[in-house]
């Protein structure tokens, strides 16, 4: 990770005076999402801003925290006097973290039902992942029925259709995919286990497991020259 990612900067802009936070990576953006700031997307660079309609001593709070939060996992962060704070909250893995798991233990499968039961807590009818994205799009849908602003029916129609049209087409290729490599019973012709056990032949004490090198794969040969292009 580059050093520049870990340093970030939340101050209050002397034009706008809106509180911001700028720099930072993609582990630091969510930090501050979840701090309450709001993202903002610009052509050369993505910077966050403390919510609108706020008091000033909401924002001083929301700053505060937010360079608490970041300073507890090791960020760098230079900061109005009015945000700085010697607190350290502890940090709870969030939920995505759980998901990531699913992701590792399918780099790391080595056949097909280990994939198809990393699948599994994705595309489970009931209570897998997908699933209950459905749940949270038709809540937030629900939500938006009642909120009273003009936009907020086109906004709760929106969600209903990502849950019934979109989120549909990704769970019911997933589930095929995951029903196709459960009828598969088949190892990964690329893949091995490796326990990282050294061979009971071997006295170099750099060895670290007795696994073959993986198949090398050679580039493909350059394309012919034309003939009219020689001289």
């Amino acid at each position: 990770m580059p050093l520049a990612d870990r340093f970030l900067t939340v101050r209050r802009d002397p034009h706008s005076d809106q509180v911001l936070a700028r720099g930072g990576n993609p582990e630091a953006h969510s930090l501050l999402q979840r701090a309450g700031f709001v993202p903002v997307v610009r052509l050369q660079e993505t910077y966050h801003r403390a919510p609108t309609g706020l008091s000033p001593d909401d924002e001083t709070r929301l700053a505060a925290e937010a360079v608490a939060r970041l300073r507890a996992v090791g960020y760098h962060v230079d900061c109005d006097q009015d945000f700085d704070t010697a607190r350290r909250p502890a940090r709870d893995l969030p939920l995505g973290a759980s998901v990531v798991r699913l992701a590792e233990r399918i780099r790391a499968a080595t056949t097909t039902e280990e994939v198809a039961d990393a699948l599994t807590e994705l595309t489970a009818s009931h209570d897998g992942v997908l699933a209950a994205i459905e749940q949270v799009l038709d809540a937030a849908a629900d939500f938006h029925d009642g909120l009273g602003d003009a936009a907020d029916p086109h906004i709760a129609r929106r969600l209903r259709y990502l849950a019934d049209e979109r989120l549909h087409v990704i769970r019911t290729d997933l589930a095929h995919t995951r029903n196709d490599l459960a009828d598969r019973h088949a190892p990964h012709p690329h893949r091995i286990s490796c326990g990282h056990e050294i061979a009971l032949d071997e006295h170099e004490a750099s060895a670290v497991c007795a696994c073959p090198s993986p198949p090398r794969t050679m580039p493909p040969p350059p394309p012919p020259v034309a003939a009219g292009l020689r001289r």
